[in-house]
């Protein structure tokens, strides 16, 4: 995996101690993948590494972002 992430936001992760981390990682899968968006979700606010973990590529984004809002409707 790729070393060059950015970190875009920190948010913490409602009812736990947790956080959910969006980033950016640059070559994901070695040399001349594309970049992707990173959502990682630790239960724990001291946890190195999120229990889970998403790569979502640029071109799915905007389609993520349409059906977690129609999630929101729907909670």
């Amino acid at each position: 995996m790729s070393d060059k992430i950015t970190k875009i936001d920190e948010i913490d992760l409602a009812g736990t101690k947790g956080k959910i981390m969006v980033s950016t990682i640059e070559e994901p899968y070695g040399p001349n993948s594309e970049s992707v968006a990173s959502i990682g979700i630790s239960l724990k606010a001291d946890a190195t590494e999120p229990e889970w973990k998403v790569h979502i590529p640029k071109a799915n984004i905007a389609q993520v972002i349409e059906a977690l809002q129609k999630a929101q409707k729907e909670l």
